[in-house]
Order: structure tokens, then C-alpha cells, then sequence
């Protein structure tokens, strides 16, 4: 029998502003990485409410989850998988965001072209592929409502 399958449960936020989408750059594994403020479920806590720790974590920004990209299933390699739960938000202004956790080196406003052309450098193939689900939507978002985590 094989071993049972067990992805890591991940939430992000996309991040818009005026054409312009907030990434964090972090080091990983002395590299540096490009991603939507993201990061792992912790125990009781609502996907919601992980979401929002998260993008407060990584920008220092309170925003309100109140709608959904969507819901995405990756396998990095072979033992480490993912399905990740990415919201998203529109904010009126590019604020200056100022990460709380000391793995995020810094925030940065970019265009879609200028993520496209940092795709080696993105986390993983989500980033991109969350950020051209959210443009295809057309403010057209999945309410939170679908979550339920009364049983929490």
C-alpha cells in the first residue's frame, strides 16, 4: 500500500492596485524567491483568518479576505504537495507595505509583464498562474461565504 497522500495546506492573497500586483521577495535556500503573501494554515485557525495573519506577517498590511481566486492543487516534487487557497484584494492606492516577519526581505508594486519576466525567480508556477486567474475573473471572485469553518 502506499503511503498516504498528505499536501500542505497554503493560503495567499493576490494584491492589486492600479494594474500593479504587491509581491514579497524572500530568501530561499540562499536564492531569491518572488510570491503573493503566503504561508501554512496554523492550528485553529480559519483558512481566512490564516490568510489575513499571513498578508499581515509578510506586508505589515490589515487587509480583509472577502473573496477567492481560487482553490489550486501543486506538487513541487515527488514528497512535498500543496493545495493552496488564494484570495484576493483591490486596494485604491499602492501603500507602502512594511513586512512584520524578518524573512521578508521587501514588498514590491509590479505589473504582470514584470512578473512574467521574473518567472525563474517566482516561489512557484501559482504565482503567475493565481494572478492571471484573478485578471480573467474580471472582479467577478468567488465569495468566502463557500468556507465554512463553523466546525472549527
Amino acid at each position: 500500500m502506499n503511503e498516504r497522500y498528505k499536501p500542505n495546506t497554503t493560503v495567499a492573497m493576490v494584491i492589486h492596485c492600479n494594474d500593479h500586483f504587491l509581491l514579497v521577495e524572500e530568501l530561499i535556500d540562499n536564492q531569491t524567491k518572488f510570491n503573493q503573501p503566503a504561508g501554512h494554515i496554523e492550528a485553529n485557525e480559519s483558512i481566512i483568518e490564516a490568510c489575513q495573519r499571513e498578508v499581515f506577517e509578510e506586508t505589515g498590511l490589515v487587509i480583509e479576505a472577502t473573496n477567492l481566486v481560487g482553490i489550486y492543487q501543486y506538487t513541487a516534487n515527488p514528497t512535498l504537495a500543496f493545495i493552496r487557497y488564494t484570495f484576493c484584494a483591490s486596494l485604491p492606492v499602492m501603500v507602502k507595505a512594511q513586512p512584520q516577519d524578518s524573512s521578508i526581505i521587501r514588498t514590491h508594486w509590479f505589473t504582470r509583464e514584470q512578473i512574467e519576466q521574473k518567472s525563474a525567480q517566482l516561489r512557484s508556477p501559482l504565482v503567475l498562474k493565481t494572478i492571471d486567474d484573478f485578471i480573467a475573473q474580471r472582479g467577478q471572485h468567488t465569495p468566502t461565504t463557500l468556507l465554512n469553518s463553523d466546525y472549527l
